[in-house]
């Protein structure tokens, strides 16, 4: 097991407590924690190390998780520590590598190393989409009334190159809501930063091979109505996302699995009704 740390200077914003019971967060300055897993990622994980490093907020911690991976991917963690320690505006990166039970159990450890106010993950190959987005989701937290519990934007879809190839086709709402998903996942898992409290409170759940995001992401929602916590659009696209991700090499099990996931948040009813609109629309769009 690897474990190593390069941290850059802690905000020294006084906290506000929330008023729901959660974790205290920084009011006007929230820190947060961008989660990167990889395996074997050498040719995909400097492009999204970049993305994060040239990042203009401060308050940003880099949680990489790695599965114990025998190519050049730890070599380029350690380029980017070094980096880090003389960084114009340093962050906090830690690093921990060893095996794991898959792609969803790497993103649980990071949920329980995370010390930021809200989480995303920022998977080997995405990026994102420009140095300004975490300054701007930072201040659309800020600016709400009371402390989200779920910040959200848009995503772009790119090659392996990172070239632009066009806007996700499903895009998020103004008005975010967990039944919003009964249309399927209208905001991209990459651009969905969760309050860290949360995220603690509701693990991905292992059953799930492929779609784990997208009950992860109903279940902290619906968490967010009962406590009558904001979910706060941020009006940005977020996320430069690679078009050939786990889901999409496994289209048929993912869709397997979100069909029953949807059947577990939203009734049976609703699910079969969904998915004849979803066969429909698919025909209509050829």
């Amino acid at each position: 097991m690897e474990n190593t740390k390069n941290e850059g200077p802690s905000s020294d914003v006084p906290p506000r407590s929330s008023d729901d019971g959660a974790s205290p967060v920084s009011a006007r300055e929230p820190k947060i924690t961008v989660a990167t897993v990889t395996f074997n990622a050498a040719p995909l994980i400097e492009r999204t190390i970049r993305s994060v490093e040239k990042q203009k907020w401060q308050h940003v911690e880099h949680l990489i998780v790695d599965g114990n991976s025998r190519d050049e991917t730890l070599e380029h963690i350690h380029h980017y520590q070094e980096r880090n320690s003389v960084a114009a505006i340093p962050h906090e990166i830690q690093c921990l590598s060893e095996p794991d039970d898959g792609l969803y159990d790497a993103m649980n450890k990071a949920i329980d190393m995370a010390t930021g106010d809200f989480i995303v993950f920022l998977n080997a190959g995405d990026c994102f989409h420009d140095d300004m987005v975490l300054t701007r989701v930072a201040e659309a937290a800020a600016k709400a009334e009371k402390m989200p519990a779920v910040v959200y934007g848009d995503t772009h879809i790119v090659d392996g190159e990172g070239n632009f190839l066009h806007p996700r086709h499903l895009s998020p709402p103004e008005h975010l809501t967990w039944r919003s998903f009964r249309n399927g996942m209208l905001v991209c898992h990459q651009a969905f930063f969760a309050r860290t409290d949360l995220a603690r409170r509701f693990h991905y759940n292992l059953r799930y091979r492929y779609s784990a995001d997208f009950d992860w992401c109903v279940r902290i929602m619906k968490q967010a109505a009962r406590d009558h916590a904001p979910l706060v659009n941020a009006h940005t696209v977020v996320a430069d996302y690679l078009e050939e991700g786990m889901t999409t090499k496994h289209h048929k099990a993912s869709l397997r699995e979100r069909f029953h996931i949807m059947t577990v948040h939203f009734g049976w009813p609703t699910t079969l009704a969904r998915h004849a609109w979803f066969c429909v629309r698919s025909v209509t769009k050829k």
